[in-house]
């Protein structure tokens, strides 16, 4: 599974412009990793659409939107959240992202 994540906006909008998307291949992380990954991604997917109304991400001045992009076995999923409509289940999947890329 390949999980992508790519930010927009917030106030930092302007350092960010122009920088790739954060990638991680499961197949690079340890096993416990992987599963741990896999789990935070089922549990976000059917809460994605019904916090953003069907994937349309909430409006906010300077709030940040996060897009989780899910390639695995030839099917991607897109999970779009922002700061302003937000579900419990795709902040822990997003903050877990985070944290892995911040230690890279």
């Amino acid at each position: 599974m390949k999980v992508t994540l790519t930010t927009h906006g917030g106030q930092a909008a302007a350092v960010r412009l122009g920088l790739p998307p954060r990638v991680l291949d499961t197949d690079a992380l340890p096993e416990d990793a992987a599963a741990e990954l896999a789990r935070l991604v089922a549990a976000a997917v059917p809460t994605s659409r019904l916090a953003s109304g069907e994937g349309r991400p909430g409006r906010a001045r300077d709030a940040m939107s996060y897009r989780v992009t899910v390639e695995d076995a030839g099917h991607a999923t897109v999970l779009t959240q922002s700061d302003a409509a937000m579900s419990q289940e795709f902040a822990d999947l997003v903050d877990w992202l985070e944290e892995h890329f911040a230690q890279q």
